[in-house]
């Protein structure tokens, strides 16, 4: 499951976001500090193959994939030295595969901003040093520890030690450590400390309802600036609060009309989870019986066992092979029967790598 963290300064539309997200009715007001304990809310993610494989089938039950989102407080200047309400609930996230960056993009006297005026630069740096100061603090703790485990001639301790010293050396700084070029090797090193500025980042730019269906505007722009001069492993999403939380109050067949009224083609919701799987490098495959219809997630380039395994270690133990066949063959032969009577369905083995949207029955045998 695709689990994502949301950051931002306060009264930046974290919140409305989440409620919008997830239907939670976290608490939103337009003061700072409004949530201090995180918000956890799953949803489901949108993939219309689901409903077609579905309509084919006919299970007893349909289960999408889903993402969690979790919501924690804002973040002001001088966090990491107790300003605000400090730092210590960043540990609410750093389980997450990624960081959704939540900014604000545009201009409203009636909602304060606690830097004054909107700069989704600087407001971007203020996050980014917090986030980097948290993580030195782990990195000194465990710099610590690993320096007299090396002074014994401890192995392990021995090759942590540069990775290590090189990502003190950056955070020191104030550089998060997507920024401070180290190699495949010490972030994966490092990867066990489950450290915030090592993920992917997502921005969600909460810009107007206009500028989602004509131009940018200025603050959006010095946001893709910003972010393009940082050279990070990253995505930017403009959404509209305000229309995410619209959205929310509607029924499902009233959404696509009132999008359409606005010039806009897919739900904020939909493109930033979208954005989270092509930034993480992930797909989905489905499994499609009597019982239940499913959608999994995967990564790109995983194996037939390793995909198995998503639904059971044991199917990834025992895996014999997966009998499979593309979600375009099986809509277009009506099912596992006709797409096995027009010889479409494969037996792949251990080394097939499992395609985005693949159909799979996986034989397997403990």
């Amino acid at each position: 499951m695709l689990k994502l963290g949301i950051v931002g300064l306060p009264n930046v539309g974290k919140s409305t976001l989440f409620n919008a997200l997830t239907a939670a009715k976290a608490e939103a007001a337009n003061y700072p500090f409004c949530t201090v304990d995180p918000n956890v809310g799953m949803v489901e993610v949108p993939d219309s193959r689901l409903t077609a494989l579905a309509k084919i089938v006919q299970p007893k039950r349909t289960v999408p994939a889903a993402v969690q989102f979790v919501d924690i407080a804002g973040l002001v200047k001088g966090a990491a030295q107790g300003e605000g309400l400090g730092n210590k609930f960043l540990q609410n996230i750093r389980e997450t595969d990624a960081i959704v960056h939540v900014i604000r993009c545009f201009e409203d006297p009636d909602v304060t901003h606690v830097m004054g005026d909107p700069d989704p630069a600087r407001d971007k740096e203020i996050i980014e040093l917090e986030l980097a100061l948290s993580d030195l603090a782990q990195v000194e703790k465990r710099l610590d520890k690993t320096k007299r485990a090396a002074r014994s001639n401890d192995k392990d301790a021995l090759a942590e030690l540069p990775a290590l010293e090189r990502a003190n050396a950056a955070l020191s700084e104030g550089t998060p450590l997507w920024r401070a070029k180290l190699s495949a090797e010490d972030l994966e090193t490092l990867s066990g400390l489950q450290l915030l500025t090592a993920k992917p980042v997502l921005y969600a730019a909460n810009v107007t309802d206009a500028e989602l269906s004509g131009d940018e505007g200025p603050l959006l722009k010095k946001l893709r600036d910003a972010v393009a001069a940082g050279n990070e492993n990253a995505e930017i999403v403009p959404f509209s609060a305000k229309i995410e939380s619209e959205l929310a109050e509607l029924p499902p067949e009233e959404r696509d009309e009132f999008l359409a009224s606005l010039g806009i083609t897919s739900a904020g919701l939909d493109r930033l989870i979208l954005a989270g799987y092509s930034l993480l490098g992930l797909q989905t495959y489905f499994t499609a019986g009597e019982q239940e219809v499913r959608a999994w997630t995967i990564h790109r380039g995983d194996s037939a066992p390793a995909a198995a395994g998503v639904i059971h270690t044991d199917f990834e133990r025992g895996f014999i092979r997966a009998e499979t066949v593309g979600f375009d063959e099986f809509v277009a032969h009506n099912g596992w029967k006709g797409a096995k009577e027009k010889g479409v369905v494969r037996s792949e083995g251990k080394e097939y790598l499992v395609r985005d949207g693949d159909v799979l029955l996986f034989r397997f045998n403990v």
